[in-house]
C-alpha cells in the first residue's frame, strides 16, 4: 500500500473548492500541498455512511482493490469516481479507511 492522502470533512466552505455533483460533495486538492491533506463538505443528500461524512479516513492506493478488501467490514463497495480509479471505503478500528486502484493502462 501507498500513501495517497488524508480526507477531512468538515460543513465549513474552505478554499479552492472543487464541486463533484456525480458524488455529491466537495472536495480540496490533495496535492496542493506537500502531506496530501483534502477537505471535503458532503451535501445534505450525498449517500454516504455517516463515519464516512464525519470522521476523517486515510486513502492508500493498492495493486489490487479486491485482494485489499479480504476480510474487511466494508462500508462503500468498489466503485469509479473518475475514470481509470476505483475506490472503495473499509472500517478499520472504527475508523474509515480509502482503498484505491489506479487503472494500470491510464
Amino acid at each position: 500500500m501507498k500513501y495517497n492522502h488524508i480526507g477531512i470533512p468538515t460543513r465549513s466552505r474552505f478554499d479552492n473548492e472543487i464541486e463533484l455533483p456525480h458524488l455529491k460533495m466537495t472536495v480540496s486538492d490533495h496535492q496542493d500541498n506537500a502531506f496530501g491533506i483534502q477537505w471535503q463538505r458532503y451535501w445534505d443528500d450525498a449517500p454516504y455512511p455517516e463515519l464516512v461524512k464525519q470522521v476523517p479516513h486515510v486513502a492508500f492506493e493498492v495493486d489490487d482493490l479486491e485482494q485489499a478488501l479480504a476480510g474487511h467490514k466494508i462500508l462503500i463497495a468498489p466503485n469509479s469516481p473518475s475514470p481509470g480509479l476505483t475506490v472503495a471505503f473499509i472500517e478499520v478500528n472504527g475508523a474509515p479507511v480509502e482503498l484505491m486502484q489506479y487503472d494500470k493502462n491510464n
